[in-house]
């Protein structure tokens, strides 16, 4: 599984990334987790909101922090 955190390093950002983190260790699951801060790289994903979460290509979440529980039903 791929995941993409995209955003310019904000607090939010940086928030979606630790509960990414968290979910996957609490559920077990393996992934690789990367944080996307090109704007260019962002917008080439139809995002203009960050920030986003981007699983296997598929875009999940934009503009807001997400809750554990959303991140779990992403990764079943």
């Amino acid at each position: 599984m791929d995941i993409k955190i995209l955003g310019p390093g904000c607090q939010k950002c940086e928030k979606t990334a630790q509960i990414v983190k968290e979910t996957l260790a609490e559920t077990g699951t393996e992934a690789t987790v990367e944080k996307i801060t090109d704007l260019m790289k962002i917008a080439g994903y139809g995002v203009f909101g960050t920030p986003a979460v981007v699983i296997d290509g598929d875009v999940k979440s934009v503009g807001k922090v997400p809750t554990k529980d959303a991140v779990k039903e992403w990764l079943k």
